[in-house]
């Protein structure tokens, strides 16, 4: 289908639905013309209690919908800005090539959600300079919305069988809306000498938008205050209905006694004032470069007699109602009477046509990705059609055309050419087979040469293991060391040993039980045999145990060690947290690869951290629980009058005492078989070639 010049902006609003047909302008690159408008208010606001927003929305869509076509417009439609994430974020100096790998590592630490949960997007701002590549004083902006807000946004639309095109952040479409109508291009300013920042106040329902830029720089915020906080306040003061005091708002000057409806609505008019005084504030705190030069008030609720000379009179600024838009053209949408009485509810819709007809600035998108390429795959599909046609047509052609020269063919004329051809085959055969001999022999080569590499990226294996045993040792943060041992969340290692099996399935044979009580985390393991034992137990027992007993999950296979950690702790006076649970709670868990992961030091991943599975270690097993015994363990008196320390007496220091202390002993042995994370395994060594 072909594409329409018509671009839709779509304000599905708590009040009423706005929509906006536009297209660019042809002649003036900073125009934008308006042929369709539609303002569907409804029966009753949204946030009514009594009100079915899906049923009302859906009623008015359809509403649009019988009165114009979509097809081949691009659409586009807002998301309130509480539902989404807007951050705004300044750069280093850096190459510009790299700006994509910087923004992706801030949506990581700025998005409080795996970036699998939410669709994001960014740009970058017209601010900083650019100069041998190298980019100064940047600033992009980041977008993010979780996906089922996404499609939240979206099933309105899609329910009405409208395709939508662009989903923006409301405060973004009207961002858009200010820079385009209210300020010079972004190319035009200069940037040492930036115009006074527009303060754009955009009065919703339930919320306020505050959008302040100066056309390179762009900051917002929401306020919980809308259009519906003076109404309930009439509602309060003059025991009315919700619906008579929308009406008595509306015609505040026309109501029945319109000093006590202001008086109503006073408290609301200064909430108003300082809650925009203090966003206002923050702002010129955040940018101290910065100068605010008007107030623009948008959305139905400015219409409010008296608002902006009030709000103008507690800020000490120029507040206004925006009385046209500058840069949108179109007689028959402009001079209409019901776009001119609610042409201050437009201005989301006319950010919105802004950003579809693309001629605005900020044009982040928020549309999933997979929905964008389904439309692609699907308006390629005629040509996709066509192309096969086309394949099939000159597949009948060369077939007819050998079809007829096969028909030409007589054996006879072709026989010494046949022999000449077998002779060439032969020849050819002797070639391929001698190229055969001396590819094996450069393969056979390289496989030499790819051993060799990657075996000298395990010369760090033994140093990963003791660094990835060190750091999964449970800790006290630096400085908030208990001075009692047994609050102390640490553990002793006396010794570290390690034993060599061709097949790590005889000793998890012997030890399956311990392993399956140590991952419950219930019950006391019964002893298991030492190192050494599990290393001399007879190959045909662990086969007849693994033969009798199953496994119902994967076990350790083939070569590798067993490490044995020999440990205790005092850490044996808090209920329910002591002894062996300790030992699972903190050592077994991180074992298991439930912890932070392990620094590498050698490989692709080289200075990462990584979980301690891609190290080859698993399957933790307590294999001796001992009983908590109390023990007396000597102090030492803390150099210049500190306070006693457990711990025997080093050279220089005077024992004090001794404290008693809860201790609790334990053997825990785990498999190791050793990997470089990132690498692949090295490959055996090529066999040596046999004597003929």
């Amino acid at each position: 289908m072909a594409r329409s010049p018509h671009a839709w902006g779509i304000d599905i609003g708590k009040c009423g639905l706005k929509a906006l047909r536009c297209q660019a302008s042809p002649t003036e690159p900073r125009k934008l013309v308006a042929d369709v408008f539609e303002y569907i208010e409804y029966p009753m606001m949204l946030s009514q209690a009594e009100a079915d927003p899906v049923e009302l929305v859906r009623s008015a869509l359809e509403e649009l919908k019988s009165r114009h076509s979509f097809d081949g417009a691009r659409v586009a439609i807002a998301a309130p800005g509480q539902s989404g994430l807007a951050k705004f974020i300044k750069l280093p100096p850096i190459e510009a090539k790299k700006i994509p790998d910087i923004v992706k590592y801030e949506a990581n630490q700025q998005i409080p959600f795996p970036l699998d949960q939410v669709i994001w997007d960014w740009q970058r701002l017209a601010t900083g300079i650019e100069e041998g590549g190298f980019v100064m004083d940047a600033e992009v902006a980041l977008f993010a919305m979780k996906r089922e807000q996404v499609a939240k946004a979206m099933l309105p639309l899609m329910s009405a069988g409208i395709a939508v095109d662009v989903l923006q952040l409301q405060p973004i479409a009207l961002a858009n809306m200010v820079m385009f109508d209210q300020l010079p291009a972004p190319a035009a300013i200069d940037p040492d000498s930036p115009p006074a920042s527009i303060v754009l106040v955009s009065i919703g329902v339930d919320s306020t938008d505050i959008v302040v830029t100066n056309g390179l720089r762009v900051w917002q915020r929401s306020m919980s205050i809308g259009g519906s906080s003076f109404t309930r306040a009439l509602v309060k003061e003059m025991k009315q209905t919700f619906a008579k005091a929308e009406q008595e708002k509306r015609n505040a000057v026309r109501a029945t006694d319109p000093r006590a409806v202001f008086k109503a609505m006073r408290p609301v008019f200064t909430e108003f004032a300082a809650e925009l005084q203090r966003s206002l504030n923050y702002f010129t705190g955040t940018d101290k470069t910065a100068t605010i030069g008007r107030v623009l008030l948008l959305g139905n609720a400015a219409k409010l007699r008296g608002l902006s000379d009030f709000v103008a009179k507690q800020l000490q600024l120029d507040v206004q109602r925006i009385d046209k838009f500058n840069n949108l053209e179109g007689a028959a949408v402009l001079s209409a009477n019901a776009f001119r009485e609610n042409r201050l509810a437009f201005g989301t819709a006319y950010g919105l046509a802004l950003q579809a007809a693309g001629v605005s600035d900020l044009r982040t998108n928020l549309i999933p990705r997979e929905i964008v390429r389904d439309r692609i795959i699907a308006a390629k599909k005629p040509w996709a059609v066509a192309a096969m046609l086309g394949l099939l047509t000159a597949a009948v052609v060369n077939f007819a055309g050998m079809f007829l020269a096969w028909q030409t063919y007589t054996p006879a004329t072709y026989t010494q050419a046949f022999a000449a051809a077998d002779q060439a085959k032969a020849r050819s055969a002797t070639a391929v087979s001698a190229l055969e001999t001396v590819r094996q022999k450069q393969e056979e080569s390289a496989s030499w040469q790819q051993y060799f590499v990657q075996v000298q990226e395990r010369r760090f294996q033994a140093l990963d293991l003791m660094r990835a045993v060190a750091s999964l040792l449970p800790r006290d943060p630096d400085g908030k060391v208990p001075d009692n041992p047994g609050d102390r969340h640490e553990l002793h290692i006396d010794s570290l040993d390690m034993q060599y099996f061709p097949n790590l399935a005889r000793w998890f044979a012997l030890v399956r039980g311990n392993w399956a009580e140590t991952k419950a985390e219930a019950g006391t393991p019964s002893p298991a045999p030492s190192l050494e034992a599990a290393a001399e137990a007879a190959p045909e027992a662990a086969a007849e145990e693994n033969a009798a007993a199953p496994p119902a999950e994967p076990t350790p296979t083939g070569p590798g060690w067993v490490v044995q950690l020999v440990g205790h702790h005092f850490h044996n006076q808090e209920q329910g947290h002591e002894g062996e649970q300790f030992v699972r709670s903190k050592l077994v868990h991180n074992l298991l690869g439930q912890g932070d992961g392990v620094l590498v030091s050698a490989g692709e991943k080289s200075g990462e951290r990584v979980p301690v599975a891609e190290l080859g270690i698993g399957y933790p097993v307590i294999v001796m629980s001992s009983p908590i015994r109390k023990v007396q363990v000597p102090t030492v008196q803390a150099p210049a009058g500190g306070p006693e320390v457990a711990g025997g007496p080093r050279d220089g220091e005077q024992s004090s005492g001794t404290i008693e202390l809860k201790r609790y002993d334990f053997i825990l042995q785990f498999v190791w078989q050793p990997t470089v994370p990132g690498s692949k395994t090295p490959p055996p060594p090529p066999a040596e070639p046999t004597a003929p």
